[in-house]
């Protein structure tokens, strides 16, 4: 194994944004505004602040699986949070998410707006208040919420472990991208193992453990996270494959997988959702033909 330059860590670390590659932007070690700027409020009962990266995904395909299963109470508004302009540090945005990450969920549908923010969190309070994708049987139930917070507790070595070292480190670090390698490969192989058992992630029906799983194992799986299918030869999770596949041919997630996003081909990028027929007439394809 080769030694990148030696470091020697000082006795009380400082923070130095240049050192912070391409995300010397976006992170920083203290919370709390940096602006005063207000959120966008729209006519629906949920308003969602967001920006289609896996945790975002995850909500939006909730909301669009709720719709298309006859929740109209669902109906939301989406607003894109650019993280890369420094959205999350608005004073808006903080007071829904105090750790200035996205997915954050205003539910304005009672008398009293109530913020919610992790995507976890938010998936069991849409699951619980429209009785829907989370089983009410106890066994059944514990079996959801396992896997949905399993997920929770692997992206970080997936997302900020494995895919921060091999795809967005200034510098390749050998023993960082096999350790993160490793831990993507165990979990990829949880997942499969899991997989050949059961139809869904937490058994014969599609809950929100599919959806919180889906847009970082999936993804993963069908070669859309960080370049590195070959890599870590995912093709041969095939129990991954077909779920990914599956879940992916979804009508609900082609909509929910797009909201919010700001990147990529044109046609897969709907920048704000406020109504159904947006996905029909303003993505940023349709956009720009009409431009």
């Amino acid at each position: 194994m080769s030694n990148p330059s030696e470091y020697t860590p000082p006795k009380v670390w400082t923070w130095d944004k240049a050192s912070g590659g391409q995300f010397a932007n976006i992170n920083r070690p203290i919370a709390g505004a940096t602006q005063e700027k207000e959120l966008p409020v729209g006519r629906h009962p949920f308003q969602l602040y967001s920006l289609a990266t896996p945790n975002g995904q995850k909500v939006s395909i909730m909301f669009e699986e709720l719709l298309a299963a006859g929740h109209s109470g669902a109906e939301y508004d989406a607003w894109p949070i650019r993280i890369g302009e420094g959205d999350q540090f608005g004073s808006g945005f903080v007071a829904v998410n105090p750790n200035s990450k996205i997915p954050a969920l205003w539910d304005r549908s009672g008398p009293t707006p109530i913020r919610i923010f992790e995507s976890g969190a938010i998936l069991v309070h849409l699951a619980e208040k429209f009785g829907a994708f989370l089983p009410t049987d106890a066994a059944a139930r514990a079996e959801c919420m396992s896997w949905l917070f399993w997920q929770m507790g692997s992206a970080p070595f997936l997302g900020g472990g494995f895919g921060h070292f091999y795809a967005y480190a200034p510098t390749k670090i050998e023993y960082a991208i096999n350790r993160y390698a490793m831990e993507a490969k165990r979990l990829l192989d949880v997942l499969d193992r899991r997989l050949a058992e059961t139809e869904y992630v937490a058994g014969d029906q599609y809950t929100i453990a599919d959806m919180a799983n889906w847009p970082w194992f999936g993804g993963l799986a069908l070669g859309r996270a960080y370049n590195a299918a070959e890599f870590l030869d995912v093709q041969t999770y095939k129990h991954v494959q077909r779920w990914a596949k599956a879940i992916d041919a979804r009508p609900a997630v082609k909509r929910g997988r797009i909201v919010n996003r700001l990147f990529g081909e044109p046609s897969e990028q709907l920048h704000e959702r406020h109504d159904a027929s947006d996905f029909d007439t303003k993505t940023q394809d349709k956009l720009t033909a009409a431009g």
